[in-house]
């Protein structure tokens, strides 16, 4: 199929020009002014902006086992609606990836369901290097440490196996990093004064800035020891910003580093009246740190933006304190959130692009995604910068039906995002006639 995208203002590569985009198939066929061609179809792209699709690459879609939530298609029809055309996927699933077997199992989940491109990440404990150490990194994300708290098995503080995989790995690492002892001693701390009834605006106290840094700060240190190609995940405090450099082009950084949205947007404050709809792990912390954030982002210190999309049912999420469970849906709304920072002149809408689109491409190696560019798949978005949208329970798509966001007013509606040339959203309505691809990468 051909088609052609007339009179956008495209964003790429840190530039905003006029230009129409020629799709032949798969992939971009040509860029310029006033091209002229046979199509099968066309969209008038008049006053809407064209940025390329965006890849969130940390998102729990609690696929298989944890259906109840979410799953596969529910979350990928959510992430197509808000502009996200690829997206990369954590273990802590039921089963947790932890084998070979298992992974390979859920990209067929992933082929039959996902109306976006995927890429499932390898899961590692204290009991599976063999496993891990098999992953082929031209086919795999990442392998996955939690270096902190995580469910069943997937949490690995044994020194020993972390050395052995930051040694060993051929593939990106990337990690979530928080020091366990220190949160259960907070735990502890917070029942003897509070009982069960722990107050949700402790949540930031408790899985604090020092566990953070400790478990960042050893992160880093296990990576520069052996040259290994590290990300952190989710960073959320100031302090953590001091591990990362921006002296050197991304391309060259061997150690790099995400922030959440949810860490940009809220602070402590908002505990008090969203309680456990803002319990993430890592926490979202001071109203410093949040400043702080934004800045280091801009700055280049931090590199990328994501999501760290990971619903629950609201039932769960009406529990107390120490029963309800961290996280939360974003990925409808991530770029609605960051074209409001936007609007409030707090970052330039071609930083937004290189942080969510450019970057998670350059720090993975994703093969031909995350630019506009000729010969590159067309994974693309248009939107209308300049409207404004309400969230609420009548326009949520991920299953669980609730957002953080609800009641809030959000920037930029996106009229159309392609999938590989295939236009999946078109001004809320869905064509699932194709399903998204497997990205591979350019180790």
């Amino acid at each position: 199929m051909r088609l052609i995208i007339k009179n956008a203002s495209v964003v790429n590569e840190g530039k905003i020009f006029k230009s129409d985009v020629l799709i032949e198939n798969q992939l971009i066929k040509k860029i310029g002014v006033s091209i002229d061609e046979q199509v099968d179809k066309k969209i008038d792209a008049k006053g809407l902006y064209l940025i390329p699709g965006i890849i969130d690459d940390q998102v729990h879609f609690r696929e298989p086992g944890l259906t109840h939530k979410a799953d596969i298609y529910t979350e990928s029809k959510a992430a197509v609606a808000g502009g996200i055309t690829s997206f990369m996927e954590m273990p802590n699933t039921k089963p947790q990836t932890l084998t070979q077997k298992l992974l390979k199992e859920k990209f067929k989940i992933g082929d039959k369901k996902s109306l976006a491109n995927f890429t499932f990440f390898m899961g590692a404990s204290n009991h599976n290097l063999d496993e891990v150490l098999k992953t082929n990194p031209k086919h795999v994300g990442a392998i996955k440490i939690f270096m902190g708290s995580s469910t069943g098995d997937m949490l690995v503080d044994n020194k020993k196996i972390l050395e052995e995989i930051f040694k060993k790995s051929k593939c990106l690492i990337a990690v979530h990093c928080e020091d366990e002892n220190i949160i259960q001693d907070n735990i502890r701390k917070a029942k003897e004064k509070y009982g069960e009834d722990i107050p949700f605006n402790l949540h930031h106290k408790i899985r604090s800035e020092e566990a953070c840094y400790k478990s960042s700060s050893l992160a880093v240190e296990l990576a520069k020891k052996h040259n290994t190609r590290l990300h952190v995940f989710h960073i959320s405090t100031e302090k953590e910003t001091t591990l990362f450099n921006n002296t050197v082009p991304l391309k060259e950084k061997k150690i790099t580093s995400e922030v959440c949205i949810h860490h940009l947007y809220f602070n402590s404050k908002d505990y008090n009246e969203k309680r456990a709809l803002i319990k993430w792990n890592p926490a979202i912390k001071e109203q410093s740190d949040q400043e702080a954030l934004l800045q280091a982002l801009i700055d280049n210190k931090l590199d990328v933006i994501a999501t760290d999309h990971a619903p629950h049912t609201i039932e769960e999420k009406s529990k107390k304190y120490l029963d309800a469970p961290s996280g939360g849906p974003l990925v409808q709304h991530a770029l609605g959130v960051m074209l409001k920072f936007v609007k409030n002149n707090k970052i330039s809408l071609e930083k937004v692009v290189e942080k969510m689109c450019h970057n998670p491409a350059i720090c993975f190696n994703i093969n031909k995604r995350g630019f506009i560019k000729e010969n590159y798949y067309a994974d693309l978005v248009l939107v209308d910068i300049n409207k404004e949208y309400q969230v609420n329970t009548d326009n949520i798509m991920s299953k669980c039906k609730w957002s953080p966001f609800l009641g809030e007013t959000l920037n930029g509606v996106i009229t159309h995002t392609i999938v590989n040339g295939n236009v999946v959203y078109n001004n809320g309505m869905f064509n699932e006639s194709k399903k998204g691809m497997r990205l591979s990468f350019n180790r």
